[in-house]
């Protein structure tokens, strides 16, 4: 069964790849076609490309994550440090992706509708949520990770 997890998460991991590959060469496609094409100003276009390239990069490190933290077989045996150093790098990638798509949306909107900044600003409140809330979770499993270890270290000075 372990097995079959694994090759699922390669397989969702290589798929995420794939699809991060076509965003980004859609991207540059829309960038390419949408200049010639005439009718949208360049910063318009390239704040859609920018849109586009974070996600993609976002969904690459997700792959990434999946493929280093979940496919390897040697991974089984995990200590508590090394999944809270894995969710962190995994949520880390998600806040900053969500940062970026904000401040491209704040730029995008404040040209044309001043009454839409409520979504980006929401958009912003929620990774500052988030990244609070990664703080807490590091904070206190750090707490439990120290105390199950020196519980731990007691325990073997006394078998001995």
């Amino acid at each position: 069964m372990k097995s079959f997890i694994r090759i699922v998460f390669a397989v969702g991991a290589f798929a995420l790849m794939v699809i991060a590959a076509g965003l980004m060469l859609y991207a540059f496609y829309g960038a390419i076609r949408d200049g010639f094409g005439g009718g949208r100003s360049v910063d318009d276009i390239l704040l859609d490309t920018v849109g586009y390239l974070i996600v993609a990069i976002a969904l690459f490190d997700v792959a990434k994550y999946f493929f280093e933290e979940e496919v390897p077989a040697e991974r089984e045996k995990r200590t508590p440090a090394d999944a809270r150093r894995g969710l962190t790098k995994f949520v880390s990638t998600i806040i900053v992706a969500v940062f970026l798509e904000a401040l491209v949306l704040i730029f995008k909107l404040v040209r044309d509708d001043v009454g839409q900044l409520i979504y980006p600003a929401l958009l912003v409140g929620v990774a500052c949520a988030t990244m609070i809330s990664l703080g807490i979770f590091q904070r206190l499993s750090a707490t439990v990770e120290r105390e199950v270890g020196a519980k731990d270290r007691a325990a073997e000075l006394n078998e001995t």
